[in-house]
């Protein structure tokens, strides 16, 4: 895949604020912080939407990426994507959301293209936004909360010490598939990654 088809655009979903940073519901925004470290870009206040975008290509020429942080709250996120989807004339299927997911152990990393919303309310949001759920999801699994702890207080809770001691480990990995997903597909990054 080459640039001629255009950019990428990059959601990397969580919520605003420093008393949400460390939550795992956070991740998202973990990894496209790393993302644009790792493109020399900075996060900035985008004039058109509620979001901080910010931009950079994969290595020398390759493709452009545009990576979103919205500022909504996790259940509005669709808003701000849908606007700068728009703006930079990105079709669904060139649009990637980074998001922590309940159903699949901490640890673990899934891609996939469209299908249900797994009661994610960032990927609701999305969904409506777009028109479509035919867009790319990199799920970080962050399994299910101990005993009867309520999944809405566990995902806006902090990851656990122990879980700390992975984390870097694993927003860097995580940044690594999205990477794949734009140089080599989805496909390709499932073969990649799943085993692992």
């Amino acid at each position: 895949m080459t640039d001629e088809a255009g950019p990428w655009l990059v959601v990397g979903l969580g919520n605003p604020g420093r008393e949400y940073a460390g939550n795992r519901h956070n991740v998202g925004f973990m990894v496209a912080e790393l993302l644009a470290g790792r493109l020399g870009g900075k996060f900035g206040r985008h004039k058109r939407a509620v979001a901080e975008v910010a931009e950079g290509r994969l290595g020398f020429g390759g493709p452009k990426l545009v990576l979103v942080k919205p500022l909504t709250y996790m259940n509005l996120s669709g808003g701000p994507v849908a606007g700068l989807a728009q703006f930079h004339k990105i079709p669904p299927e060139r649009v990637i959301a980074v998001h922590d997911e309940l159903d699949i152990p901490y640890g673990q990393l899934r891609v996939k293209c469209g299908g249900g919303e797994g009661g994610h309310n960032g990927l609701r949001s999305m969904s409506k936004s777009l028109g479509t759920k035919d867009y790319v999801r990199v799920r970080f699994g962050i399994g299910r909360p101990p005993g009867r702890q309520d999944p809405a207080d566990y995902v806006l809770s902090d990851f656990s010490p122990a879980e700390r001691k992975e984390l870097e480990f694993l927003v860097d990995r995580a940044a690594d598939v999205v990477e794949s997903v734009v140089t080599k597909g989805v496909e390709p990054t499932q073969n990649l990654y799943h085993g692992a």
